[in-house]
């Protein structure tokens, strides 16, 4: 009778046991399993870290981030060593795609998936956008006039470095692109000639992170009006209330480079981790949280954008697709840290030829340097703050010398009102008067060797007197080294011998444009963007 009454229970106790044994089972295959994938990323990315949280904990993925410059994390992943990482996370894959076919990487492009995307626009205070908008034709403002403004000195901005960072390096092409004026992807011709140098006299803020950048802004706000960087980096320092004046978000009418924030998948064996996590990220909530978190715009067309986001991002830039346009941005841009200052001796022809219309010419082409011509290709090749010019006027000699340093109109002024000299004379020494502006060159070079330093000849005659060609370029093979790097850009104006002008220019490692046959601001806008 015992033994029947213990059987209920026990039957009791067993359906219990099967019924949590199921129940575990049914959890068991409900939870993620737990796994840790090693992301090399973009240094931006650090404020995703709560909604990577939310990753671990809805799917059980945990990324285990290693930040670094994008240019320099690209660097990593195209260099020798091979992939230490599962995943990488960038602002932008171009530059690594572009360095990756340059190291001649024939391999399979790893998979890629954009995630959001951010413009690399310009922040500025408003009474500097206020004051280029009005001066625009449009009103719309363009990189040409922020370089014009920097040159002229009244845009002082920051930006990343781009050897470093993935903001500085679209910034450079954005500006580089405008400059050059076609529309299309940069070619090594386009950036074969050095046109930045005004806008690079505004940049007065570098860091080596987006993030970094916008600290340094916000440290130094009553000294610079503007800042170039992420769409969504200007939308959160104007939110943060660091700042005593928002900065309205400029949207150059010349095109911008967008970054996508591709997730790239480096370790094929982690493909349906992979997968899972961009379902994740690219699903409508996710999307829309890091919309909200980040300032971000979503890449998943049914997330409706928020207000600060509807703003029309515009005409989307080209990057560059051969490796020697970027190493040659790279290399103009230099070293922020060293003296960037640089002097022009203009050598100009005052013999009685260059009489009138000529000389009009010559006065106008000096006004359109000096900031009134208002073309795009006149905003890059103005004279800019802190560029020291020299002029030389010569007829049968050096007739007279002016030199200034730019810094105030007043300035400019002073160069013009020497251009304006009507003390012509009757004879054309055009290797003398250059020999004798390379005795100001050498001694030029030695009392300030960090400064770039070139000459720019024009001339609309005949050598007639003093020294003979081979006699200068005898002359200029016995200078001092640092003195024969100073290159003679020669501008052939009128019946001057063009074949004598070229070898010239050729022995001291410049080149001769002939403005016969166009106008004379065309040839000096040549010139200038190739002097170095």
């Amino acid at each position: 009778m015992g033994t029947r009454r213990r059987g209920p229970a026990r039957l009791v106790a067993l359906c219990l046991a099967f019924l949590l044994l199921a129940v575990a089972a049914g959890c068991s295959t409900d939870r993620p399993e737990p796994i840790t994938l090693r992301v090399l990323a973009s240094s931006e990315l650090a404020d995703m870290g709560p909604v990577l949280d939310e990753l671990r904990r809805e799917t059980g993925i945990s990324l285990e981030m290693d930040y670094r410059g994008t240019v320099d994390a690209a660097n990593e992943l195209a260099g020798p060593g091979g992939h230490r990482h599962d995943l990488a996370w960038l602002s932008s894959d171009r530059y690594f795609l572009l360095k990756s076919k340059a190291n001649g990487d024939r391999g399979e492009k790893p998979l890629a998936t954009s995630i959001m995307r951010s413009p690399v626009v310009i922040g500025m205070r408003r009474g500097t956008a206020q004051r280029l908008r009005a001066q625009a034709p449009d009103g719309q403002i363009s990189w040409a006039d922020a370089a014009d403004a920097a040159a002229d000195g009244s845009l002082r901005f920051g930006m990343a470095d781009p050897r470093r960072t993935n903001s500085g390096l679209a910034a450079l092409v954005g500006v580089a692109t405008a400059a050059a004026g076609t529309g299309t992807a940069l070619r090594p011709d386009d950036v074969s000639c050095d046109r930045l140098r005004g806008f690079f006299a505004g940049h007065a803020l570098t860091s080596d992170a987006s993030t970094e950048l916008a600290d340094g802004y916000a440290a130094r706000q009553g000294e610079l009006n503007a800042l170039i960087t992420y769409e969504s980096e200007l939308l959160a320092l104007n939110n943060s209330g660091r700042l005593r004046e928002p900065l309205e978000i400029v949207y150059p009418r010349d095109g911008m480079v967008l970054s996508d924030y591709p997730l790239l998948l480096l370790d094929p064996a982690e493909r349906a981790a992979y997968d899972t996590l961009v379902e994740w990220l690219r699903s409508e909530p996710v999307q829309k949280r890091i919309m909200e978190r980040t300032l971000r715009r979503p890449v998943n067309p049914a997330v409706p954008r928020s207000a600060p986001l509807r703003e029309p991002v515009g005409n989307a830039l080209y990057f560059p697709d051969d490796q020697k346009v970027v190493d040659r941005l790279l290399a103009d841009y230099g070293d922020q840290g060293r003296d960037r200052s640089s002097q022009v001796i203009f050598l100009l022809d005052f013999s009685t030829s260059m009489r009138g219309k000529r000389i009009e010419r010559l006065r106008d082409t000096f006004e359109g340097l000096a900031g009134q011509d208002d073309s795009r290709s006149g905003k890059f090749v103005r004279f800019y703050q802190r560029e020291t010019l020299t002029v030389m006027r010569f007829g049968g000699s050096v007739l007279d010398r002016r030199s200034i340093t730019y810094e105030t109109p007043a300035d400019l002024d002073r160069l013009r009102g020497f251009v304006a000299s009507d003390d012509f004379d009757d004879a054309t020494a055009i290797w003398s008067s250059l020999d004798r502006a390379y005795r100001d060159a050498s001694a030029l070079a030695r009392e300030h060797p960090a400064r770039t330093l070139s000459i720019v000849l024009m001339t609309d005659g005949e050598n007639n007197t003093g020294m003979d060609l081979d006699t200068f370029v005898r002359r200029h093979a016995q200078l001092p080294p640092e003195a024969r790097a100073v290159r003679t850009y020669a501008i052939r104006y009128g019946e001057a011998d063009a074949e004598e002008l070229a070898r010239g220019a050729r022995a001291t490692g410049g080149r001769m444009v002939d403005a016969t046959g166009r106008s004379l601001i065309s040839a000096f806008k040549e010139i200038r963007g190739c002097v170095d």
